[in-house]
């Protein structure tokens, strides 16, 4: 095989394997993640005793099958690519290999096959199918808005913690052992239940000074709910005007925004969402493959 026509199949493969816009691409990944929900599918019904003990070996066939397409798939990806190391090490090359292994890993130590659950991780991969990589910007505003909340949060989730410990031991000293607080960590902890509304119901207050102030815990509950909420909102809704503030308004800008992307990834670094009239990649320089 000469180099020419080898470095084309390697070309041909890596638009089918990482590539959405083609045909041929978007088949493949519609294919894989058909695979990887029959695989989740598969390991969560081999939990289940009865199920496993009727269909065992056919559960186990089709686990092999699926580990082996994926063993192949994981062979292609690192084969098709300049820098396989890259890949390897890569979130999403880390992800594959860990739904890949446990497999193999099960002929040596038992149950560890359970493990290919993770390969319910690959399913990121939708983000590139249905383009909604490009809808996820206001994801920044959200965590810019957590991150300037995260002083207000602590500040509140402390004050609850104290309360939750008072309280908790207000409860010991009026319940007592004899209805279940047997120690001031159990009332906190009964208290905390409480506060978040989970409800266990494995410790309840019998006196009825116990019950009336369960019922203001239970109260104010609902309403430690809502703080968090209304001060993430209010950072967000400060983030989200900030943003508005600070766009460019040149029509440059405007018209460099207004040129659609497409999914052609990088042979060198993987890079993804390059301008369709792009010859070289943004971040690398590489010259992209193109038909």
């Amino acid at each position: 095989m000469s180099k020419f026509t080898r470095n084309r199949w390697r070309l041909k493969l890596q638009e089918i394997i990482y590539e959405a816009d083609t045909p041929a691409g978007k088949l493949f990944d519609v294919v894989l993640l058909i695979t990887i929900l029959a695989s989740i599918v598969l390991v969560m019904l081999e939990s289940v005793r009865s199920i496993d003990a009727e269909y065992h070996s056919f559960l186990n066939i089709s686990e092999w099958v699926i580990t082996i397409l994926f063993s192949l798939e994981y062979i292609a990806r690192i084969i098709t690519v300049k820098k396989p190391f890259k890949y390897i090490f890569s979130f999403y090359g880390l992800v594959d290999f860990l739904s890949t292994i446990p497999k193999y890993i099960s002929l040596i130590v038992g149950g560890v096959h359970a493990l290919a659950a993770l390969r319910a991780l690959r399913l990121l991969r939708i983000f590139r199918i249905l383009k909604l990589a490009r809808y996820l910007g206001a994801s920044h505003t959200l965590m810019n808005a957590i991150k300037a909340s995260r002083a207000k949060i602590s500040v509140f989730l402390f004050a609850v913690l104290i309360v939750a410990i008072i309280l908790g031991t207000i409860m010991y000293l009026i319940e007592g052992e004899a209805n279940g607080f047997t120690n001031i960590p159990k009332g906190v902890y009964w208290c905390i239940v409480t506060l978040t509304t989970v409800g266990f119901g494995d410790i309840a207050p019998q006196t009825p000074l116990g019950q009336f102030i369960a019922s203001l815990v239970m109260i104010l509950g609902y309403g430690i709910i809502a703080v968090p909420t209304g001060i993430v909102s209010a950072e967000y809704t400060s983030q989200s005007r900030t943003r508005k503030e600070t766009e460019p308004e040149n029509e440059l800008n405007k018209a460099q925004e207004s040129i659609p992307l497409n999914s052609q990834c990088c042979s060198n670094c993987l890079s993804e969402s390059h301008r369709d009239d792009a010859e070289f990649c943004f971040k690398c320089g590489a010259r992209l493959h193109h038909d």
